[in-house]
């Protein structure tokens, strides 16, 4: 272009077809240095040629760039061209970025102010349009004319988050699972709650459900992870433990009451991110993202993969026809890739290790959470207190029961009741006062087989229980009586004989001297008189006995 040869190297003396390497403030500095030297007469053509080969230029430029500078100019000359202006932008978001059709507008325009007789504007040509928007539009920028704030991100630069410790931060998302399954006959869409750690991308925790998850599926999924599996074998072994924070994203289901309680008792803040800003939340966009492309995409009956299908919106499969997973197989498939995943899938952002010997790396002790406290926690409590009746514990407009129960419906004691949401066929029965875990409760008008059997069971025990007490009553408290053939007072069973009863009143007045005796009654003997004992303890003590006297003399006067 003819306005940018101050910046082009230009002519047969050009090092080479490589452009210019050096920025402009480099070469700003250069002219500044010659134009100095210039002022001091010592300028000369050495100087110019040694600017010329670090810029990797010719001469000839550099010299071009010594008239620009000696006329002020700092940059190219600027050439009028055509611009886009901020009405001309605002006619190309109107028209999605269609160049042609804001052509059209303009041209239009010039003829009807012809015909009207005013001044016509300058209309450019359509390649003048094309190249004016390619210059003064960034890439983002052409991308949001046509596909709006999504678009226009894709070529938006993102920040990376410091690696930091395990267990520092994890975050937690559903996925929808392209994958159709089959479910008492229908076909499903499944979807994964899961978390995982920022600092060892280890997946601490996940649950499977057929449908759009709710709170019961972030619960269950935050139980798993927060507990920890010490056997090897298991699908995330022993990952897991309390995080010093949770992110997520702003899901009604993840920002409900329920979920943060279950936090909060563990004093784990939750950061709850801007909506539709997944750049915010990396780690777990990047699984969501590898276990579609890795395990997903493999699957029969996969929606995403490539079809030949023109219909709008049909979905595909992999292949035509193919027998879709059962429910449950296709849980197991999905636990067997997060146990691949931990334990054999390396990463080159943990320098060829995989998630579990980065986490087993990693001095940071862990925190668990006790079992009881995590099964009380991790499930919803709508904070009212219940009476234990006869009936059991009354939830839902429905009355729970529990072998348990049985000898304390009586009692009318006061319970909590806690639930997983939106499941009604179990509850968790806890004491109001104590906070004590009482045990599990079922509705009582759909107890299975099992539970009717283990409530007979439980009734029988108890039953045999006082049974056994009342007869141990019986024995201590009742008098039996020896059977009479004539007509005498029946004797007593059981009953002490006269030497039994002076024995035992012998042995109760020993014990009562034994008590009442005083052990300094007798003071003890002098010690011998090479000892250096204390004129005051020697006081307390009764002098030593002579050698044959004593008891013994009396003794042998006696025989």
């Amino acid at each position: 272009m003819a306005g940018t040869d101050f910046f082009s190297g230009g002519g047969p003396e050009d090092v080479g077809d490589v452009p210019l390497a050096s920025g402009r403030l480099e070469r700003e500095q250069a002219v500044s240095r010659l134009l100095a030297l210039e002022e001091r007469g010592e300028l000369d053509a050495e100087h110019v040629r040694l600017v010329a080969s670090s810029a990797r230029v010719s001469r000839k430029t550099v010299r071009r760039w010594l008239e620009a500078g000696r006329e002020g100019r700092t940059g190219p000359v600027e050439r009028d061209r055509f611009r886009i202006t901020d009405e001309l932008h605002g006619r190309l978001v109107a028209w999605c970025g269609n160049a042609a059709a804001v052509h059209r507008d303009l041209v239009a325009e010039a003829e009807r102010a012809r015909a009207e007789g005013r001044q016509v504007p300058d209309v450019p040509s359509l390649a003048t349009l094309h190249r004016a928007i390619r210059l003064d539009l960034s890439p983002g920028q052409r991308a949001a004319l046509a596909g709006g704030e999504r678009a226009r991100r894709r070529h938006d630069v993102h920040l990376r988050r410091p690696r930091l410790w395990r267990n520092a931060c994890w975050e937690g998302d559903h996925k929808h699972v392209p994958v159709e399954v089959l479910l008492d006959g229908k076909l499903v869409f499944p979807w994964v709650t899961w978390f995982i750690d920022c600092a060892t991308e280890a997946i601490p925790g996940a649950a499977i459900t057929p449908h759009q998850p709710s709170r019961d599926a972030i619960l269950a999924a935050l139980r798993i992870a927060l507990s920890r599996d010490e056997d090897p074998t298991g699908p995330y072994g022993p990952i897991g433990g309390l995080p010093s924070l949770v992110r997520i994203d702003r899901g009604a289901d993840f920002l409900s009451a329920t979920v943060l309680d279950a936090l909060g008792h563990f004093a784990v803040p939750v950061q709850d991110l801007p909506a539709y800003r997944p750049d915010l939340k990396g780690s777990i966009e990047n699984l969501n993202r590898c276990a579609e492309r890795m395990r997903f995409a493999s699957l029969p009956r996969y929606t995403h993969a490539p079809s030949l299908r023109l219909r709008p919106g049909a979905r595909s499969t992999r292949v035509d026809g193919a027998e879709p997973l059962p429910f449950a197989e296709f849980v197991r498939l999905l636990l067997e890739w997060i146990t691949w995943w931990n334990t054999d899938h390396t990463s080159q952002a943990l320098d060829g290790c995989t998630p579990l010997e980065a986490w087993r790396a990693d001095p940071t002790p862990i925190e668990d959470v006790d079992r009881e406290l995590l099964h009380r926690y991790t499930l919803a409590d709508d904070g009212r207190m219940r009476t234990l009746t006869a009936s059991g514990v009354r939830w839902g407009k429905r009355y729970y029961v529990g072998e348990w129960m049985h000898g304390e419906a009586e009692a009318g004691m006061k319970v909590r009741v806690r639930f997983i949401p939106h499941h009604d066929h179990e509850i968790e029965v806890f004491d109001a006062v104590s906070g004590k875990y009482l045990g599990p409760a079922h509705p009582s008008d759909a107890a299975t087989d099992e539970q009717r059997r283990a409530h007979r069971r439980r009734k029988a025990a108890e039953k045999r229980r006082l049974a056994k007490a009342l007869a141990a009553a019986s024995r201590h408290t009742r008098d039996k009586y020896a059977a009479v053939t004539e007509a005498e007072a029946p004797r007593q069973l059981g009953a002490l004989s006269k030497a039994e009863t002076e024995r035992a009143a012998e042995r109760e007045r020993i014990a009562d001297a034994a008590s009442l005796a005083l052990p300094d009654l007798i003071p003890p003997v002098a010690p011998p008189d090479g000892w250096a004992t204390p004129a005051s303890l020697r006081a307390q003590c009764r002098p030593a006995e002579r050698p044959g006297s004593g008891d013994d003399d009396e003794s042998g006067a006696e025989q």
